[in-house]
């Protein structure tokens, strides 16, 4: 059975930093790429950060330079270093985890909350 766990999210003020954890489970991780989404209340989810199998990376416009995406294969555990946080950032945090050659293999986890704010 295939598990993600998000944690790390909280509450921040503007201008602080968070580090997202996802730790997946019941999958080869190093065969997988692997995602960051953000939703906030009211919006639509938003891919934020992906990175994949082969170590390749993309960022949101909106989070580049502020926030960095890495794994560890080692842990199979994917994080979110987010710096310079917003309020705008505020939103649940999900982590996704899908195999290049298979679209079937698309796991999701349960979020985990980022609130910013004074």
């Amino acid at each position: 059975q295939v598990q993600l766990v998000e944690s790390g999210g909280g509450l921040v003020q503007p201008g602080g930093s968070l580090r997202l954890a996802c730790a997946a489970s019941g999958l080869i991780f190093r065969f997988f790429d692997m995602y960051w989404y953000r939703q906030a209340q009211g919006e639509e989810r938003e891919l934020v950060a992906s990175m994949g199998n082969d170590f390749s990376i993309r960022y949101a416009d909106s989070v580049k330079g502020r926030f960095t995406i890495s794994r560890d294969n080692a842990k199979n555990t994917v994080y979110l270093q987010m710096n310079s946080l917003n309020v705008e950032d505020t939103a649940v945090y999900y982590c996704r985890a899908q195999h290049p050659a298979s679209g079937a293999m698309n796991y999701w986890g349960k979020g985990t909350l980022v609130t910013v704010s004074p």
